[in-house]
Parts: structure tokens; sequence; C-alpha cells
């Protein structure tokens, strides 16, 4: 009895090796599709909400696209969150080798295409619908209307081009700009200071105008559906960049409802001002960012 050798120790043997193998190509499947990490994650202005009490003649004024936010380091393309796009080298080909901020960015209303082809983690033909938009020289210093005239001399590619940038006279002919901008299917328009210096961070140097209001939060839980949504999500808890913490229910798909943003994703909502409390009214879900 004591000779006796289990079989299981023989087919073990065998199944082993194709186990590992088995691991070790979905390692490496799963390694391709995660995002490729930038030594830095860029320090990128971001915009405020336009308050009207503001002398419009001091700002340069351009359409806010309805794109992904990306920073040229001058070598490849980075998220806002510090991913790196994996551009064709086609794609990238004889862009300047000097920052530049900007947006992917495939026409009106095409946000959730233009997702669509950056978030993949290799090169494809995709990107041949994709533009990068610029908007700001993050290190060519000196004022705004100063890194306008030196974006006017940007060498153009078919991939790359530069936002224009234009003035307006008064708050009544920004806002006819921004109804018209609409009505043609655009998100909004963007107001530069135009003595203002390159900074990180939210600044009012530089505005965001919309016909409506909308706003990003984290999400932090989900609560379940009712009635028709039984078994599915029914609300994301959120958080705002203040901490202040509320519940979004509405403009799903059910698509959505069957497969919510996870909890730490970056969510859009629409809202119609506050409540007493701070809390945005009448909350819409968006969109998730995705960049």
């Amino acid at each position: 009895m004591s000779d006796y050798q289990p079989a299981p120790r023989t087919v073990g043997s065998s199944i082993i090796p194709a186990i590992r193998c088995f691991l070790i190509a979905l390692l490496l499947t799963l390694s391709s599709a995660l995002p490729v990490a930038a030594a830095e994650t860029p320090d990128v202005m971001l915009a405020n909400v336009y308050r009207q009490h503001e002398d419009v003649t001091q700002f340069w004024v351009s359409e806010k696209l309805d794109g992904v936010r990306a920073r040229w380091d001058g070598r490849q393309l980075i998220s806002r969150g510090g991913n790196v796009f994996i551009a064709p080298e086609w794609f990238v080909r004889n862009f300047p080798d000097r920052p530049l901020d900007g947006e992917l960015w495939m026409g009106r209303g095409r946000y959730e295409g233009v997702v669509s082809v950056v978030r993949k983690q290799k090169p494809h033909d995709g990107w041949k619908n994709v533009k990068f938009m610029v908007f700001d020289l993050p290190a060519q210093g000196g004022i705004f209307t100063e890194r306008v005239e030196a974006m006017r001399l940007l060498t153009k590619t078919r991939y790359l081009d530069v936002i224009e940038q234009f003035r307006v006279s008064s708050n009544k002919t920004l806002m006819q700009k921004l109804d018209d901008i609409a009505g043609q299917g655009g998100e909004g328009l963007m107001l530069h200071r135009q003595n203002a210096f390159y900074q990180s961070g939210r600044s009012d140097d530089l505005f965001k105008v919309k016909p409506f209001e909308d706003a990003d939060a984290i999400v932090i839980g989900y609560k379940p559906g009712k009635g028709k949504n039984t078994g599915l999500m029914g609300a994301l808890k959120v958080r705002m960049d203040n901490g202040k913490e509320f519940h979004i229910g509405s403009g799903f798909t059910q698509q959505h409802r069957k497969k919510p943003p996870l909890i730490g994703s970056l969510v859009t909502y629409r809202y119609q001002g506050f409540t007493q409390t701070g809390i945005p009214r009448f909350a819409v879900f968006v969109r998730q960012r995705n960049e």
C-alpha cells in the first residue's frame, strides 16, 4: 500500500503546463487592453461657468467642441487623466515638437464616436475620422492674445487644426452666437481672457458658456431600480467637487441601467439651478467621461 501513487499526479503533470500557458496568454491579453500611463499627468487649465457681468470685449471666443481633451507633449497624446492615447504614427506625423492643448474631435454631436476610437489600446484606421483641434499652447509663454497669434502660425496637417478664435462686442452678441452654435448642434462657447497666462486648474480667465448648465461628479454608489427597472440600476449616487452627494435617476438608457458607470468614474449631468441646500435641481445623466 505504501508504494501506491495516485493517478492524478501523472495527469496533473500534463495539465499544469497547459494551465500555465493559458494564464500567461490571458495576462498578455488583459495587459494589452489596459491604458498606458504617461510619465506625467498634464496640468491642464479648466473653465468656470460664465457670469454675465464679465466684460466680453476682454475675451477671445471659440466654439466649445464636444470631444475628448488631450495634451500633445511633443511625442505623444495624453489624456487629462494621464493615460496615453495609442494614436497611429501617421496620425501624429508632422505634429510640432512642443506641447499643444486641444480636443480630439470628430464633429458636432459625435462624442461617443470619438471615445470609441481613442479608447482602443492599439493603432487602427478609426483615427482617420479624428482631428486634434488645438486651443492653447501651454508652454508658449506670454498672454493669450500672443498665444493666439502663435497658434495661427502652426503648420496644419490633415489631422491637426486650430480652433477659430474670434471677438464679440457685447453680451447680446455673445448670446446670439451661442444660439447660432447650439442651433447647428454645437455644445457651446469658450471665453479666454485676452491677457491671461496659462495656468493649471480652474480659472476665472477661462469660461464656458452653454444653453444649459452642466457639471461633472464622481460615482460613489447605486440605488436599485423599482417597477420596470427592478433588478437594474435605478439611480447613481454621486459626489460633487465640493463634497455634496446626491442621486441622478433620469437620462439613462436601458443599457446604462444594465451596465452602469463604475464606482469612481466621472459622469456629466445637466441641471436647472440648485436647491437651498446646494443640490442640483432636476439632475439628468448626460454621459460618462471616458477621457
